[in-house]
């Protein structure tokens, strides 16, 4: 072992770093607000190293998917300062390497150079180029030390294997701290590839959009990612120009190696399977993509340059079975676990990866186990990895490990824990009860997707979920970065349109849900709820996408089957008053009112006023939504009757003696509006001369009162409201419709939630979140198609619909985030002339403390 004063190496020896000016003015990054060239990348390199200096420092660099990241990395390596890579989102990892390591130059997450001091503290070898934490480790001094060498051959090795090129394009789907991730950086940059520099997940639809731009030709994954492509569709996408797909970061089950190949096949990419560890640099086997349908079991053969042997084991008595033992020029230094080892030189000369291989006879090695991964139980040797290849065989992602009191097993789905429990005792022949099980929505993850196993060892019961996480969802959806554990759904704003997304990922989340989850606070809702094997779908959510789907059905005459746009009616006024008439405030109210109103008169007034430029089955007045208040027919007499009790509800609210009244007796005020309804519906006394499509909205009021019912006699009162009113108001011969009216009323009364399955709910969310738009678009869109086929008609109808639904809310969020953050960037501007300094709590009535601690949300 050998140690030399803080000199320099040849910075030539990571050529990705050095000599990044020789490709000039090809690409070399590209990210959502445009590129640089090599040149431009090069000058800023050159200029950061400037700033770290000459003599040789320590530098640790929180270390994220920016440019300005990957500037402070490729400026450390090509001026010889030692690096040490950390997660910029693990605070508490950044704390605890700082203290340990006490590095010279600190490089925050927001860019910040903090230079601690102008000569290093320590002693750092010549050779040593990078630390990082070992697998699964993050935050733990003990760290992995890397050389120029190991860097420089790793990237060679993998552009070799892979033939990279110069007109790559490969996206950073991993992190950049973790090793896998690194080197799709540094391999790429070695042949004047470009870089897809983004932090956006592969299950965020602005990645494929960012990817799809930049013509990406390289997507990487762990097998969790894998995953997330599965429910992304990613099987139906249009990638023209992606050349290949990797795979590393632990076993990727053989029957979805198989199926991804053959994919590849299909669509003209090949499917990477590699093997690695950190202690390799990066990688040390592939599995060549011609070979992975016949062997998906396999991690293949050694990368260029490596090689392996199989040392044997005691307990593997086969001849071509052993531990893998692994030797080649991306071997690492050895570990360091405390700054005085920053000084040694090489301490490893091969590496036990710890894994039990076999060579199979086509010279190809396939991992069976692990030598330290084995738990004894009542004298039983048992392969937590095998448990888990079982259950994937069964399509079951699962974690499994030990504690001091047995087996865990964390397992993901629809599943009976029971079921999973006997199934693993009897493939491993222990008693039931050493094993436990957690089903989870989730399981727990490292940063860098792998399954993190230290968490499931804690886990006590089912998922925790955090206050802190369902504020990022709250802030997520509604786009209010102001949401703390005392926010509700309602007190945010929270609308009918929202209300779908915010109740399915919430299920998905905690599992069933009260009835009153959307008045609840968030402290309130942490708790979590075991999972089932059935799930539930709220009452009003499926009468809205079952509705949906018979109006435009019907419309197209695949069936007949009428009375869904009545009951849309309803459920609008159930709606109404469960998430605009909950709020103390008056103002807060009419506002909540105000805001639903544009988020369905602007898109309907957008959409009406297209179909009038294009068609000729409208003029542009039919835009100014009066048609049905002028008595005539209208195609969007829904629409209309909507908009017109929104602006009568605004109005009402602006009296101050109509709201008390409300808030002194909800039920009694609903009946009262009700009882004005079918006033209307029923023309007493020859006062009401309405248009048919004005007296439907009594079914509003209706809907209001069957949300305001608390109480058994109440509901009784407006289902025979309902059994008395409904009959006779189609006319004769209408028996059909006025059964489907009631039974959708009743329903909405009496049964808050319904039976379902996670797969309804995937398809019934969009369709009942689209239904207004729904409604909209399709009497262009069917006729289009209808002749022929209607099943089509429809099909494309409703997916017209909820495209056009998911772009009126992204629209509408950003319009309202951005006027939230103007009143909070102004708040003595005018928009606040009227509001308090701190708005009052919307289920105290009470002003809100000007301490109370703010969450920060993911969605701000």
């Amino acid at each position: 072992m050998r140690w030399v004063r803080n000199s320099h190496p040849n910075p030539k020896t990571v050529p990705f770093a050095g000599e990044l000016a020789k490709h000039a003015d090809r690409t070399a990054v590209i990210t959502a607000d445009g590129t640089l060239s090599y040149r431009e990348l090069a000058a800023r390199v050159a200029a950061t190293a400037q700033r770290l200096g000459s003599e040789r420092r320590l530098v640790l660099l929180a270390g994220s998917n920016t440019v300005d990241t990957l500037v402070v990395y490729l400026a450390a390596l090509a001026a010889g300062h030692p690096l040490l890579l950390v997660p910029h989102d693990r605070p508490e990892a950044v704390r605890s390497l700082v203290a340990a390591y006490d590095p010279d130059i600190v490089v925050h997450p927001d860019g910040v150079l903090d230079e601690r001091r102008a000569v290093s503290a320590h002693m750092l070898h010549s050779d040593l180029a990078l630390l990082l934490s070992t697998s699964g480790s993050t935050g733990s001094p003990k760290l992995i030390r890397l050389s120029h060498e190991n860097l420089r051959a790793n990237a060679a090795s993998i552009a070799d294997y892979l033939g990279i090129r110069d007109s790559d394009r490969a996206a950073t789907t991993l992190p950049m701290h973790y090793c896998y991730g690194l080197s799709i950086i540094n391999s790429h940059l070695l042949c004047g590839a470009a870089l897809i520099l983004t932090d956006l997940s592969v299950a965020d639809a602005r990645f494929w959009d960012l990817f799809r731009d930049a013509r990406g030709s390289t997507l990487a994954g762990v097998p969790y990612t894998f995953d997330l492509l599965d429910r992304v569709g990613f099987e139906e996408m249009r990638l023209p120009h992606l050349r290949y797909v990797t795979q590393a970061g632990g076993r990727l089950p053989a029957d979805r190696v198989e199926r991804y190949s053959a994919l590849g096949r299909r669509r003209g990419w090949d499917l990477f399977v590699m093997y690695g560890q950190t202690e390799a640099t990066a990688r040390m086997a592939y599995l060549p993509p011609d070979l992975a349908a016949s062997h998906p079991q396999a991690i293949g053969i050694p990368i260029p340059g490596g090689s392996f042997r199989l040392e044997p084991l005691p307990d593997w008595p086969d001849p071509d079975t052993g531990e893998l033992v692994y030797s080649g020029p991306n071997v690492m230094l050895g570990y360091a676990e405390s700054p005085p080892d920053l000084a040694l030189g090489r301490t490893v000369e091969e590496l036990s990866t710890g894994d039990v291989a076999r060579l199979g006879p086509e010279g190809l090695y396939e991992v069976v186990g692990r030598r330290s991964g084995f738990i004894k139980l009542y004298g039983l040797r048992i392969d937590p990895h095998r448990i888990e290849t079982m259950l994937a065989r069964d399509g079951l992602i699962s974690c499994c490990t030990s504690d001091d009191e047995g087996l865990v097993v964390a397992v993901t789905g629809d599943v009976d824990a029971g079921h999973i429990k006997r199934l693993v005792a009897a493939e491993c022949g222990l008693p039931a009860r050493v094993v436990r099980v957690h089903v989870l929505a989730e399981l727990p993850r490292l940063p860098t997707g792998k399954p993190d196993y230290q968490a499931v060892r804690r886990l006590t019961g089912p998922e925790p979920v955090s206050t802190t996480d369902l504020c990022r969802l709250y802030a997520q959806i509604l786009d209010r970065p102001d949401v703390t554990e005392d926010s509700s759904f309602v007190s945010l704003g929270g609308d009918s349109l929202s209300y779908v997304e915010m109740s399915l990922r919430l299920e998905k989340t905690l599992g069933s849900l009260p009835a009153d989850w959307h008045t609840r606070r968030i402290r309130d809702l942490r708790r979590p709820v075991r999972r089932a094997r059935w799930r539930t779908l709220e009452t009003s959510l499926a009468l809205r996408a079952v509705a949906i789907v018979l109006i435009v059905g019907s419309h197209i005459t695949i069936f007949t089957i009428r009375g869904g746009a009545h009951v849309l009616l309803a459920v609008a006024g159930f709606n109404f008053a469960r998430f605009h008439l909950t709020s103390a405030d008056r103002r807060d109210r009419r506002r909540h009112v105000l805001s639903g109103l544009a988020r369905i008169a602007v898109p309907s007034v957008a959409w009406i006023a297209l179909a009038a430029l294009v068609t000729d089955d409208h003029h542009l007045g039919n835009a100014l939504l009066l048609e049905s208040a002028l008595g005539h027919n209208s195609n969007y007499w829904f629409v209309e009757v909507i908009v017109y009790i929104l602006i009568a509800m605004a109005a009402w609210l602006s009296v101050p003696v109509l709201d008390r009244a409300e808030r002194r007796s909800p039920f009694g005020f609903a009946l009262g509006v009700l009882l004005l309804g079918l006033a209307a519906r029923f023309d007493l006394f020859g006062l009401f001369d309405l248009p048919s499509a004005i007296s439907a909205l009594w079914m509003f009021p209706l809907g209001w009162a069957s949300a305001k019912a608390s109480t058994s006699g109440q509901r009784l009162l407006v289902t025979a409201t309902a059994l008395a009113t409904v009959p006779g108001y189609f006319g004769s011969g209408e028996l059909a419709r006025e059964t489907i009216v009631i039974a959708g009323l009743i329903l909405l009364i009496w049964v808050p939630a319904l039976p379902s399955t996670g797969s309804f709910n995937r398809l019934a969310g969009p369709l009942a979140a689209g239904s207004l738009y729904i409604y909209l678009v399709h009497w262009q869109i069917y006729p289009l198609l209808a002749d022929h086929s209607q099943l089509l008609a429809l099909l494309v109808s409703l997916a017209c619909g909820v495209a056009y639904a998911a772009i009126t809310t992204s629209v509408m969020r950003y319009a309202a985030s951005r006027s939230f953050l103007r009143r909070r960037h102004d708040p003595d501007g005018p928009g606040d002339a009227r509001r308090p300094r701190n708005p009052p709590n919307a289920e105290t009535g009470h002003e809100r403390s000007p301490t109370m601690p703010v969450e920060k949300g993911g969605g701000g």
